[in-house]
């Protein structure tokens, strides 16, 4: 089937069956928290087997233990740092996932840094490099290092979560900001590097989501007035599952 490219509109009245990724293997970083922790579950409730890689091993064991409590597939926990994390690891982490699975069916790239909100004017060179480190070079990276992995599945799908500032440039956003536009044409080039195998490429807006993240951005804003993490796992089970299979090369809005 030709591959879509072309903006798509979510249909909000989507239900992903129950079954929707049975027997997948999907790897979520970011997995302890968020958005990350509210992909991995859904993703284990609708039948994936999920590899859980982020940083803080007390909070991916957390999720670990909500997936088993309520009957999914057994997920498995990866520690990495990813600032911190070079070629090698990444490496390491393909050979084990190809070892103990034999191929890989779908990444969720979510960990992000936000950093600071300032002015260009005023942005620490450390920290310019820091965010685009997490939020653009780690997931090239960790994408290169699985490729040959997703080559492996019969239809495999590669999520990025973008952000409204990387579609609209907004004062103050400064490295993050420019990490989501990266983001957005790291995904297009990618969707069509892919363009004639089974793996496809997308991108989310989640939009306004209560969590850490948001929280840092606006803490004078109500987190209550926001929706939960839970409430945008519509698009990712959509994007992640078959009934996307024609979808490659798009962004598109949860909200």
């Amino acid at each position: 089937m030709e591959k879509s490219k072309l903006p798509v509109t979510f249909n909000k009245n989507y239900k992903p069956r129950p079954t929707l990724l049975r027997d997948r293997i999907v790897l979520v970083t970011g997995a302890g928290d968020g958005i990350g922790r509210s992909c991995a579950k859904a993703f284990a409730k609708h039948g994936a087997t999920v590899i859980l890689l982020g940083r803080t091993v007390r909070k991916l064991e957390r999720v670990y233990d909500d997936i088993n409590s309520t009957g999914g597939p057994q997920p498995a926990i990866y520690p990495m740092d990813l600032l911190g994390a070079k070629a090698s690891d990444y490496h390491d982490l393909a050979c084990r996932i190809l070892r103990e699975y034999g191929r890989i069916d779908g990444i969720v790239h979510n960990a992000a840094l936000l950093g600071a909100l300032m002015p260009i004017e005023h942005y620490d060179l450390k920290m310019w490099s820091e965010v685009i480190h997490v939020n653009l070079t780690a997931p090239m990276m960790l994408t290169q290092a699985c490729l040959s992995l997703l080559r492996l599945s019969q239809d495999a799908s590669v999520i990025f979560t973008s952000s409204g500032v990387g579609r609209q440039g907004r004062a103050y956003w400064g490295a993050y900001a420019v990490s989501k536009f990266a983001t957005e044409g790291f995904m297009q080039v990618l969707a069509d590097e892919t363009d004639n195998s089974a793996i496809r490429v997308n991108c989310i807006n989640p939009g306004a989501v209560r969590t850490r993240m948001r929280a840092s951005a606006y803490p004078a804003e109500n987190p209550q007035s926001l929706i939960s993490p839970d409430e945008v796992m519509n698009p990712y089970l959509y994007l992640m599952g078959p009934d996307s299979n024609a979808i490659s090369g798009t962004s598109i809005d949860a909200q």
